[in-house]
């Protein structure tokens, strides 16, 4: 089974291969790093690992802590895709002919790791209509958005009193950006979302928006 496990590094040589080495003791098999966040003296990183069947997520999460200065931050199964171009091909398939927000919706939630994306269009009195949504995104028309607008890119509280209240009890982190006009809803569980990956989000928005037409 795979993980996603997002640990915090002493940002000091040898650190990651130190990681990578007592994962190993557990029998994980790391299939992706990235790099998430850089701050003066750590670096937070995305770590897919598969472990095997006999083995509990818990012995990620011991491995990882016998590192001097390592803190996990999160773990989570993970089933999406490995690939380490995919804003490029997202942005690749917009620009040649596919731009449709379904597309965008669903791009973005594989992009970014998350369980869902939803494209809102500008809220009329208070509330916004679902244009698109993209991975197990909750089956809602509209939403209210007394959150609006979109910029800047930000964190939203998942436990405030406009969002479904399954999504607090879930322990979703949101994100929203602008999308033109529109704005994009990201939801993923127990992944804090870091500035670094904001600023991504608010790029690939634009560009996104650049080429999409704001229509389902």
């Amino acid at each position: 089974m795979s993980f996603l496990l997002r640990l915090k590094l002493p940002d000091r040589p040898g650190a990651l291969g130190a990681v990578a080495t007592a994962l190993g003791t557990v029998g994980a098999d790391i299939l992706s790093v990235d790099v998430v966040e850089r701050s003066p003296g750590h670096a937070t990183d995305d770590f897919v690992v598969e472990l095997p069947p006999d083995r509990l997520a818990d012995s990620l999460v011991s491995a990882a802590a016998t590192v001097e200065g390592v803190h996990v931050e999160s773990i989570r199964p993970y089933a999406g895709q490995l690939d380490a171009h995919r804003e490029l091909e997202l942005l690749d398939s917009l620009g040649h002919g596919s731009a449709s927000l379904q597309t965008l919706a669903t791009g973005v939630a594989r992009v970014f790791r998350a369980g869902w994306a939803l494209v809102l269009a500008a809220p009329v009195s208070g509330q916004s209509a679902v244009l698109a949504s993209g991975g197990a995104a909750p089956e809602i028309e509209s939403l209210p958005v007394p959150w609006w607008p979109p910029a800047p890119s930000r964190p939203l509280d998942p436990d405030a009193s406009w969002a479904p209240p399954d999504w607090g009890r879930l322990g979703t982190e949101l994100a929203v950006t602008c999308l033109g006009e529109a704005a994009l809803l990201v939801g993923r569980p127990t992944l804090r979302w870091v500035p670094s990956e904001l600023v991504r989000l608010q790029y690939l928005a634009a560009i996104a928006a650049s080429v999409t037409p704001l229509e389902p």
